[in-house]
């Protein structure tokens, strides 16, 4: 590894740690710098994970102002988090990539869709929503697909994450962003686990996204809290839609 690309890989660790905490989708950062590195998919995907983890923490701590009051719920989901992403490691590991690659697009337009029209869709859903504090069975089951889908490759998946708390969790904006980081961060550090004990991870490439993703982690969170929820609205918008450019364009490399 040259100088010039460990300071590519620590920069791109800091911004994806910074885009993890305010929105999600940080891997559509670190990701395509590691192949246009050189890198191999496989290893790329599970040394991104494994240094995202620690960043991931990083957000959570910096929103752990809104989390208060959400202790009992982060637990309830955080269990579907859990399974999913050791779901989706083993999947990462035994199955081609581009068999799940293959729908990410869809998944993002429907997140889309949902962060759009989220107050559309709850006026219209209030009467028929979970009822509870924690959103119900269907809440923890999107969580459980959705954290599959965060061992496996995870980019935007807090963008899923947003959509789905926010249209069957009753809460504000900011905390269900702080939620999302809880379940994200969850879902990475299973993962990351996974990869250590029986994946292929790069460690010098790792630790540089971990150095970066836990200053990002704090910067995010440092300017996520401070943006009304309509910005906060249009900055999901606006990194999906970048999610979809590069995915239908393809990856670098």
């Amino acid at each position: 590894m040259t100088v010039l690309h460990a300071i590519l890989i620590l920069a791109a660790g800091l911004a994806a740690g910074t885009i993890n905490a305010v929105v999600g989708s940080g891997t559509l950062v670190t990701f395509p710098v590691l192949l246009g590195l050189g890198y191999s998919p496989l290893v790329a995907n599970m040394s991104n994970n494994v240094g995202l983890a620690p960043g991931g923490v990083s957000g959570v701590v910096g929103y752990r102002h809104e989390l208060g009051g959400q202790r009992a719920r982060a637990l309830r989901l955080g269990a579907g988090s859990v399974a999913g992403g050791i779901v989706g490691a083993v999947l990462l590991m035994t199955l081609p990539a581009s068999a799940f690659k293959a729908i990410v697009p869809a998944f993002i337009v429907l997140a889309l869709v949902g962060v759009v029209f989220q107050r559309r869709i709850a006026r219209a859903l209030v009467h028929r929503r979970p009822r509870g504090e924690h959103g119900g069975a269907l809440t923890l089951g999107l969580v459980f697909v959705l954290g599959i889908y965060g061992g496996y490759f995870g980019a935007a998946q807090g963008i899923l994450l947003i959509a789905v708390l926010g249209l069957l969790v009753s809460d504000t904006l900011q905390r269900t962003n702080a939620l999302k980081n809880v379940l994200a961060s969850t879902v990475n550090t299973v993962a990351a686990l996974a990869f250590v004990l029986f994946g292929t991870v790069d460690w010098g490439v790792a630790g540089l996204i971990a150095a970066g993703s836990i200053a990002g982690g704090q910067l995010g969170a440092h300017v996520g809290r401070r943006l009304p929820d309509a910005a906060l609205r249009a900055l999901i918008v606006v990194v999906g839609c970048f999610a979809l450019v590069k995915l239908w364009t393809g990856w670098p490399g």
